[in-house]
Formats: structure tokens, sequence, C-alpha cells
């Protein structure tokens, strides 16, 4: 396969392996920005001329958006995909919300806001591969839940849930399925069972500062933010052409590459798997993945002495949106490892812009420091 080098974006001297955190921003992403940073500033909700021209380059980006979700719903644009899970969640009609242990912050944190509120909220563990019990699934989901939140791939260990399943189980209790599709938008199939669907530009090779909530034709939910409504589905709020400008530019090139990225996945996770030296286990089901994200560990790995002897190699030890925190990944925890086993795991992200020989180099280092460190010890 032909290496990714052309306009390649990036840090100099930094192998980056975090695209689970955030990705490198597309060229074509910042080029179709840049005039509505430079010179085209009209508010797009403004009805003169300049303001037509900037709210139809937030349709043309919009269009591009949805091209990548399921069809019989829209989108709307907002700060990101917190903004977007907090308005889906709090929402929806009063009734009791069903969600899983390994989900991301801004689910679990808003559900256990709910729930000081008075609202039934379930937790519904995950097995040692990080996939949902369905049957668990069912006896939890009844007539009274309201709402199930369900992580498309997981930030942390790439694991990909049956939403299509929890999905159906959710409509049979006349309950809504919000998807946190923030992983898996543009690179895995959106079963178009879903009814909300949130999503992030950052996550995509598109700008930080903007997500959005895709909502099923139907389906209705409180705002979450007042004060002039500008979206259709009630988000309040002035809009930036420029990072809508670079968010659609950025789901257009998912589309467009979609198999070529893919293909360029797979090359790299064989590269990375197959270089894993004895003892490495790697975190969740290795079946149901996304593998662009590789969590491994090796227990007895001192993480923190890892990314200091290997500061030019950026990877992580766990979500980004938890990093310095001092706790244990709980995504880790709910798998069943135990505290030391979570502090021992790292997380690779590689992706469109990542060449096989940064990657191989990569990985070679960090076993040759793992290595030295059981040696030392």
């Amino acid at each position: 396969m032909a290496q990714r080098v052309a306009q390649r974006p990036g840090v100099r001297g930094v192998i980056y392996l975090d695209y689970q955190a955030t990705t490198p921003l597309a060229p074509e992403a910042l080029r179709a920005m840049l005039p509505w940073l430079e010179s085209q500033h009209a508010n797009p909700h403004s009805p003169h001329a300049p303001g037509r021209a900037a709210k139809a380059a937030v349709e043309v980006a919009r269009d591009s958006v949805v091209a990548l979700l399921p069809a019989g719903g829209s989108v709307s644009f907002t700060s990101g995909a917190t903004e977007a899970i907090n308005w889906a969640i709090k929402g929806v009609r009063p009734g009791g919300i069903v969600t899983l242990a390994t989900e991301h912050a801004a689910t679990l944190d808003t559900v256990e806001a709910l729930e000081r509120t008075g609202r039934p909220v379930t937790i519904l563990p995950v097995g040692r591969d990080g996939l949902v019990d369905l049957a668990a699934a069912r006896a939890a989901i009844g007539p009274g839940t309201a709402l199930v939140a369900a992580m498309l791939v997981n930030n942390e260990i790439g694991v990909i849930q049956p939403i299509a399943d929890l999905a159906a189980i959710a409509h049979e209790a006349g309950a809504l399925l919000l998807c946190d599709a923030v992983q898996g938008y543009g690179r895995v199939a959106i079963p178009g069972a879903c009814d909300l669907v949130a999503i992030s530009a950052h996550k995509v090779h598109g700008p930080k500062g903007i997500g959005a909530l895709w909502i099923r034709d139907g389906v209705s939910i409180e705002p979450l933010l007042h004060g002039g409504g500008q979206e259709a589905a009630g988000r309040s709020g002035t809009l930036s052409p420029a990072l809508c400008a670079g968010f659609g530019m950025a789901a257009k090139l998912a589309l467009d590459r979609h198999e070529d990225d893919a293909a360029h996945v797979a090359v790299l996770w064989e590269l990375a798997t197959e270089r894993l030296g004895a003892g490495w286990t790697i975190n969740g089901s290795v079946e149901h993945r996304y593998r662009g994200n590789l969590n491994i560990r090796h227990d007895g790995l001192d993480v923190a002495r890892l990314t200091s002897e290997l500061r030019d190699i950026a990877f992580s030890a766990g979500s980004a949106c938890a990093s310095g925190s001092g706790r244990p990944s709980h995504v880790l925890r709910a798998i069943g490892l135990s505290d030391a086993q979570a502090r021992s795991s790292i997380r690779l992200g590689f992706g469109r812009y990542t060449t096989e020989e940064e990657l191989v180099i990569a990985i070679e280092r960090i076993m040759a420091a793992a290595a030295a460190q059981r040696i030392a010890a």
C-alpha cells in the first residue's frame, strides 16, 4: 500500500499515535475553513447577501456530514459531541435511562447528574471482552425506560457494541436509542435503527469545537440551549461557517476515502500486532473491534516511565478526557482488570496519516523500552 506522505499533517519530530484523543486536521479541511477565517466573516443567520452566502456554506457542510449517517434524519450542529450527548440525554421525555459501564464521561456524568434529580438510571456491566450482555440489557430495559445510551466504538479499547440489537430492545420497550458514534463516524457503519447519534469533527480529521446531533425524523427532544433557536431542532447559538466548512470537508473525505482508510488501518493493525512481544495482551475483544485502536497491557509496566522515556512518541495511557485524574481507567476496570493491570496499559491510535514505517519504529521502541524496564526490575 502506498505510504501517506504527501501533505501529511503532524508535529515535526513526533510520531503521533493518539488518534482516539484527536486526529490531525486534514489539509483539505483547513483550506475549506480559511476563507471564512480570513475574509468572509458574515453571520450565517443574517438575511443580507454575505449572510446568505455563509448560510449556504453551512448547508453544504451539513449535507456532507449527513451523508455518513442513516437516512431519515437531520443534523443539528453543536459545539462538540459532549454538548450533543448532553442535549440528547437531557432532552428526551422523562423516564429511566439505561447505559453501559464503559461509556464516555460525557454520558456517565450526565446520567449521574440526572440520577441525583430522581431519574432512574441503570448502568449495565460488560464482559471481559468489553461487550454488553444482551440478555442483561433486555432484563434492564422495560416499559419505564425512556432512553438507552450506548457507544458504537469504545474510545479506550475500540470495542464495537451491538448497537442494532440494543436499538431493537429499546424500541420494544418504547424507548429511544442514543448512539455515541464519535469514534465510529466515518469508520464503521452506523446502524439505521438509531434514534439519536452524537458525532464530533475532530475525530475524523476536522476542526475542534464542532460536533453534531443527528435526530431521526419524528423524534422530538427539548432544547438544551435557549436563545434564538438557530438550528431547526431548537439548538441556539451562532454557527461558525469556518468550523462547519471544515467539518463538512472532513466528512466528505471520510466518505470518499473510506475504503482506502479502512485498508490502511488493517495493514497498520497487522504490522503492530505481529510485533507485540511476549507478555503483552490486547485489552477487549479482538474480533468485535475497530482496528485503529490498539489498547495493550503488560503486567508490571511503568507507563509513566515509558511515556517519559519516549517523549517523541505520542500515545496514551487512557482517555484524554480523564488524563491527569490519577484514577485507573473506568473502562479497563469494567472489563475486569485490576487497578495495577489498568495502570499497566497503553493505547495506540493510528489512521490515515500514520505511515507504516513510523508505526513499526514506534512499536519496536515501545517494546524495547518495556523490556528494559523488566530487565532493570
